[in-house]
């Protein structure tokens, strides 16, 4: 007789739920979210489990791959896709999701998420600390503008440094508590400063070490931050058989809804990555408004540009630089600039 394990984590507690091959089910518990307490719970039931799953979380890579270094055929599934499934019971109970989880698993309706290795997930680490700082860089500079604004002062466009000195220039015949509040802010901007500047070189000395970042820098408008958020952001890229699935994947693709005689094609799905979308949709940018260079999906996009304008063209710019990133890594061989048409080729000699 096989077994299946549903487990249905919270951040304190985890329901476990084993069920027999026909669906009926042999025990149930509560034990604390962690890998040993979980571990010893399952292999306390002196039963072959078949498999586990776990849905996708905040801490699921943690406790699936700690339970697998324990010797338990725990896998990973898409929370997205099992909670379809779960909302058809009438009664929402964690006792109800781990056997809707465990039955699904025997069913094999569960969909596995690929985790990523130990290495990708600290890069994953730095990248998504650096998008924080600089995110709190930004609120930072625009409250001191604010604030400066009540006293009439509005501070020109400048860079991160020399806004700093502006700003205490201007503050200097204005009352102490103003100059303190300031200074305040001006010194936690220098820090976060600082800070970021520590991860960009700890990331460019991992972009100098990485064949694939060298690799994908090798597109014009592509960089480190764009090829390793790239990278990260698809973890063991051989599992994509077809490359046009990594568009899909990053959320690049529009909506579709079809219905009898109503067909629908609506925005991009946002799906995946937000940061390595957006970093795509800026590489695409700066291919076409940036670099000088002539290749073949540039001059597509400015096709595209003339009839469905910039945006939409640099969306699906990036939607293409994503399948042609994914194949260069496929492959190994760097981008492939095209040949230019006869015509152009006359002009540019």
């Amino acid at each position: 007789m096989r077994y299946y394990a549903g487990l249905d984590v919270s951040m304190k507690e985890t329901f476990i739920c084993i069920v027999n091959e026909k669906g009926k089910t042999f025990c149930q518990g509560q034990v604390p979210s962690d890998p040993e307490a979980i571990a010893l719970y399952l292999k306390g039931a002196e039963v072959p489990i078949e498999k586990a799953a776990i849905e996708s979380g905040s801490i699921s890579h943690w406790l699936v791959t700690e339970l697998q270094k324990m010797d338990i055929p725990v896998i990973c599934v898409d929370a997205r896709h099992m909670s379809s499934m779960l909302a058809m019971t009438v009664n929402k109970t964690d006792s109800n999701d781990a056997y809707g989880i465990a039955n699904a698993l025997r069913g094999g309706f569960v969909r596995e998420v690929s985790l990523k290795p130990p290495l990708l997930v600290e890069i994953n680490t730095i990248l998504q600390s650096r998008s924080i700082l600089v995110q709190e860089r930004t609120k930072l500079k625009n409250a001191v503008r604010g604030l400066l604004k009540s006293f009439g002062i509005r501070i020109s466009t400048t860079g991160q440094k020399s806004f700093i000195k502006e700003v205490r220039t201007l503050i200097q015949d204005k009352p102490s508590s103003v100059k303190l509040a300031i200074d305040a802010l001006l010194n936690t901007f220098e820090v976060i400063m600082e800070q970021i500047q520590v991860l960009e070189t700890r990331i460019y000395e991992i972009a100098r070490e990485d064949k694939n970042v060298q690799l994908l820098m090798t597109i014009p408008g592509v960089g480190v931050l764009t090829a390793l958020s790239f990278i990260v952001a698809l973890g063991n890229y051989e599992r994509f058989e077809d490359s046009r699935n990594v568009a899909a994947y990053l959320g690049l693709t529009p909506r579709q809804y079809s219905s009898g005689e109503v067909q629908r094609m609506g925005r991009i799905s946002k799906c995946g990555s937000r940061d390595a979308r957006s970093l795509l949709v800026e590489a695409a940018t700066v291919m076409l408004t940036r670099t000088r260079s002539w290749c073949k999906p540039k001059a597509w996009a400015m096709k595209l540009q003339r009839k469905k304008g910039f945006k939409k063209a640099s969306v699906a710019l990036a939607r293409k630089l994503a399948v042609i990133m994914h194949r260069m890594l496929v492959n190994q061989e760097p981008f492939y600039f095209g040949e230019a048409p006869e015509e152009l080729k006359e002009k540019i000699a």
